[in-house]
């Protein structure tokens, strides 16, 4: 096959196993939850509210699914599609964390820009991951990690919108996604891939209690 098809090292059988398990309760999971959730701020949020969770929730599962599907498929021309549609789908899921926090203070200049410009920023590492497949990796890495500790930006007006609960799990969250890069980039380890996808998978859980106790907890709607 042409080094353009390179996929990094080739997993053996127990990992893909190891790694579609992990996926799989992941998946679960966010069906479960994203439904909750949704049926939550239907029946007790503002409209606002409601189009947050369903772009939280829709971006959750694309981006679990689509991770899924990518990492079982054997190397071929169709894996090489799904890269860059999983690569893609990293930089969505980052923006569709942030939307149900910051659209809570968008009446705010710099939580709105803030907005906008996490959404752009996604639209330029989709662009970049589409046009350019494998090429720019590590940049995309590093601006995965800018988006999601961009928040620290509007850290302290938006910490007057969000329950302190909602805050710290915010932080635990990216903190762990974090660590978890280490074994992303740890190809030589094995079980790395499942491992990088477990802490993917217990951040997003941690992310979407941050989801929720915004929702349950806030006073106000927006």
């Amino acid at each position: 096959m042409s080094e353009l098809f390179s996929f990094g090292r080739k997993y053996d059988f127990h990992e893909i196993v190891a790694d579609g398990i992990v996926h799989g309760i992941g998946i679960v999971l966010a069906l479960i939850g994203v439904t909750a959730l949704i049926f939550y701020a239907t029946l007790w949020a503002s409209l606002g509210e409601i189009a947050a969770a369903w772009v939280y929730g829709l971006g959750l599962l694309l981006c679990l699914s689509i991770s899924f599907t990518y990492n079982i498929w054997p190397h071929s021309r169709t894996k090489w599609i799904l890269r860059r549609l999983d690569h893609s789908a990293i930089f969505i899921l980052i923006a569709a964390t942030y939307t149900p926090f910051l659209v809570r203070g968008t009446h705010d200049p710099l939580i709105l820009f803030m907005l906008v410009a996490i959404w752009l920023t996604a639209i330029l590492g989709i662009t970049l991951k589409c046009l350019f497949p494998g090429r720019y990796d590590r940049l995309a890495i590093l601006l995965y990690l800018a988006m999601g500790w961009s928040g620290v930006i509007v850290a302290v007006p938006i910490s007057s919108y969000l329950p302190t609960i909602t805050v710290w799990l915010i932080v635990a969250g990216g903190i762990i996604y974090s660590l978890g890069v280490i074994f992303h980039v740890w190809e030589r380890l094995r079980f790395q891939n499942a491992i990088w996808h477990a802490f993917v998978v217990v951040a997003s859980a941690v992310h979407y209690g941050a989801v929720i106790t915004s929702f349950s907890l806030s006073g106000t709607g927006f």
